[in-house]
C-alpha cells in the first residue's frame, strides 16, 4: 500500500494583491500545492487554522498589524505556534533580519524570490513541519495505547486476583462447611436425643446460632467464588423487587423514601430466586449504611434491547436490568476499586462483613450475568444487575408448605468419607427411626448396592476420595436399583455436578451443612416420590 503524500497548504498574506500573481507564478504548477491569498493580517491565525496551513509567507510592511505583529500572533496561539513563517520584505537590512529571526520567522525571504527557490524554502519547510506533524501524533498514538494497555493490564491483574481469591475463598469454604456439619450435627444429635439440662440446652442454642452465622459466611464465600451450585428456575424479577418492598422499607431510616420503577411487561429470567433474593437485600442494606440522614433508594427494572446504549460494558443480547440506587454518601475511586473484594469494608468494626458485594459480585457471574457499579463521593451510588432475558415467561409458584421433623422406616445408604460427618448422620437417621447402612467411599457403597440389598435412598457427598466417583456410583444405583432415589450433599460441588454453576436436571442436592429438619424433609420429599412412582 502506497503512503499519500501530504498536501502543502501556503497562506499568503500581504496588503498588496500583486503579491498573489507573483507567488503563484512559482507555486501554480506544483500539484500537491495549494496556495490561499488574504490581506487581513489581523486575521492571521483564523486563515492559518481555517486553510491547515504548512506555511504562512507574510509581508513585513503593511497598514495595521504588520509582519512581525503576525509572527506575534501565529506564535501566541496554540494551534499555529509551530507553523514555519516566512517573512517578505523588499528591504535587505540585516538588522531587520535579525529581529525576523528573533520574533520567530522561520526564513526571511527579499521581494521578489526567483521561483524555483521560493519553491525549494516553500517545501523545506513545509515538510520540516508535517514531520513534526506526524511525529507528535505518533507520541499522542503511543501515549494512548501505553495509557490503552496500562488499564488492560490493570484489569488483567484485578481479574486475576479475584481468581485467585475465588480459589482460595472455595476450597476454604468447602472445608469450613464439613466443620459447621461436624459441629451442628453432633449438637442437632444431642437436642434430638435428649436428657440434657436447661441451661445445657440454651448452650446448645447458643452453639447452633454460630454454626447458622458460619454457614451463611460460608454461602457468601462461595457465591463470590462463584463455587456454588445454583438452582436456577425462571422468574419475573419486577415481581421479587416489589415482593421485597416491605423488607426494604423496615431496614431504611423512617426519613428514607424508596423509588420503585419497575418496566410495565418486563421479562423473565432464569436464575436461582433465593440468591437473587440475597444479592438484592444485601445491596439495599449497604444502601442503607450510606444514607444514615435519609435519603432515595430507586429500585429500577428494565427491559435491554440487544444493540442498546447500556451494553457495550456488557455483551450482546437481550438483557433484564435491575438497579439499586441511593443518594448516600457514595465512594472514592480508591475504594470503588476495591468494592467487590472478599472482607473489604469501610463500615466501623461489628457492622458489615464485606461480603455483600462480593457475593453479589460471584452470583451474577456465575448466572451469566454482569453486575456494574458506580459511584460518586458526596453523590451515591449505583450497582446494576444485567441478566440475560428468557423467552418463556414465569409463572406464579405457591410457597411450599413448611414440613416439620419426620420419622421413617426406610432403607437409607450413606455415603461420607469424613468419619465425624458420616458417624453424626447416621445416628441421626437412626434416631428418627431410619434402617441405615454406611460406607465411607463409593466403591464401598458399589458393593452394597450390587449385593442386592433393598435400598431406598443412597444420600451421598459428592467430592470423595478413590477410583469410583459419586456420579460414578449414581449411575450404578440407577442400574442395579432404578426405584432408589438419589440425594448428593456437599459444602462444594464446583465442576461435578453443576456445569457452569447449575445444576443439571433431576439432580437434589443438599447443601452442607444442613439441619435435621432439611435433611428430613428432603428424605421424606424423595421415599414419597419413589412411593408414589410405584
Amino acid at each position: 500500500m502506497t503512503q499519500e503524500t501530504p498536501r502543502i497548504s501556503v497562506l499568503l498574506i500581504d496588503d498588496e494583491a500583486i503579491a498573489l500573481d507573483l507567488i503563484a507564478h512559482g507555486l501554480e504548477r506544483e500539484a500537491d500545492v495549494t496556495l490561499r491569498y488574504d490581506p487581513r493580517s489581523e486575521m492571521a491565525v483564523a486563515l492559518a487554522r481555517e486553510t491547515a496551513a504548512t506555511i504562512v509567507l507574510v509581508d513585513l510592511r503593511m497598514p495595521g498589524a504588520d509582519g512581525f505583529d503576525v509572527i506575534r500572533m501565529l506564535r501566541g496561539d496554540p494551534a499555529t505556534e509551530h507553523i514555519p513563517v516566512v517573512l517578505l520584505s523588499s528591504e535587505d537590512d540585516p538588522s531587520i533580519k535579525v529581529k525576523a529571526f528573533a520574533t520567530g520567522a522561520n526564513d526571511y525571504l527579499v521581494k521578489w524570490p526567483d521561483p524555483r527557490e521560493l519553491l525549494a524554502r516553500v517545501r523545506y519547510h513545509s515538510a520540516a513541519y508535517i514531520a513534526r506533524q506526524q511525529r507528535d501524533a505518533a507520541f499522542i498514538s503511543l501515549r494512548l495505547s501505553q495509557e490503552e494497555l496500562a488499564v488492560s493490564q490493570s484489569a488483567l491483574h484485578q481479574a486475576q486476583k479475584m481468581e485467585a481469591i475465588g480459589q482460595l475463598t472455595g476450597g476454604v469454604a468447602h472445608d469450613f462447611n464439613n466443620v459447621l456439619q461436624i459441629i451442628g450435627g453432633n449438637l442437632q444429635l444431642i437436642k434430638l436425643l435428649g436428657g440434657v439440662s436447661e441451661k445445657a440446652s440454651s448452650r446448645i442454642e447458643v452453639a447452633l446460632a454460630g454454626v447458622e452465622r458460619g454457614a451463611k459466611l460460608s454461602a457468601h464465600l462461595l457465591a463470590f467464588a462463584r463455587r456454588q451450585p445454583l438452582q436456577a428456575q425462571l422468574i419475573n424479577p419486577g415481581k421479587v423487587l416489589r415482593d421485597m418492598g416491605d423488607m426494604i422499607r423496615r431496614l431504611l431510616d423512617p426519613r428514607a423514601v424508596i423509588d420503585t420503577d419497575i418496566e410495565h411487561g418486563l421479562w423473565s429470567t432464569m436464575v436461582d430466586a433465593n440468591q437473587l433474593n440475597n444479592v438484592l437485600l444485601n445491596l439495599a442494606i449497604n444502601a442503607r449504611d450510606a444514607m444514615a440522614a435519609g435519603g432515595t433508594l430507586t429500585m429500577r427494572a428494565r427491559n435491554i434491547k440487544a444493540g442498546a446504549m447500556q451494553l457495550p460494558e456488557v455483551g450482546n443480547g437481550d438483557y433484564v436490568m435491575l438497579e439499586i440506587a441511593d443518594t448516600g454518601v457514595g465512594m472514592e475511586e480508591a475504594v470503588l476499586q476495591r468494592a467487590f473484594e472478599p472482607f473489604f469494608t469501610t463500615k466501623p468494626t461489628g457492622q458489615g462483613t464485606g461480603l455483600g458485594l462480593s457475593m453479589a459480585y460471584g452470583f451474577v457471574k456465575q448466572s451469566g450475568g454482569e453486575i456494574i457499579l458506580k459511584s460518586e463521593a458526596g453523590v451515591g451510588t449505583s450497582v446494576k444487575i444485567f441478566l440475560l432475558r428468557s423467552e418463556q415467561e414465569a409463572l406464579l409458584v405457591e410457597e411450599p408448605p413448611v414440613v416439620p421433623l419426620t420419622r421413617g422406616l426406610e432403607t437409607i445408604l450413606v455415603v461420607e468419607d469424613e468419619e465425624e460427618v458420616r458417624r453424626s448422620t447416621v445416628e441421626l437417621l437412626s434416631a428418627l427411626g431410619y434402617k441405615v447402612l454406611q460406607a465411607a467411599h463409593a466403591g464401598a457403597a458399589l458393593n452394597l448396592v450390587r449385593s442386592g440389598i433393598p435400598i431406598d435412598l443412597v444420600f451421598t457427598d459428592v467430592i470423595m476420595p478413590g477410583e469410583i466417583s459419586s456420579l460414578q456410583l449414581s449411575e450404578a444405583v440407577r442400574e442395579h436399583l432404578p426405584d432408589t432415589q438419589i440425594l448428593f450433599t456437599s459444602g462444594y460441588a464446583e465442576g461435578v455436578l453443576a456445569h457452569e454453576g447449575r445444576l443439571d436436571p433431576g439432580v437434589n442436592l443438599l447443601q452442607k451443612p444442613y439441619t435435621p429438619d432439611v435433611l428430613s424433609s428432603r428424605l421424606r420429599q424423595l421415599l414419597r416420590r419413589r412411593k408414589a412412582a410405584n
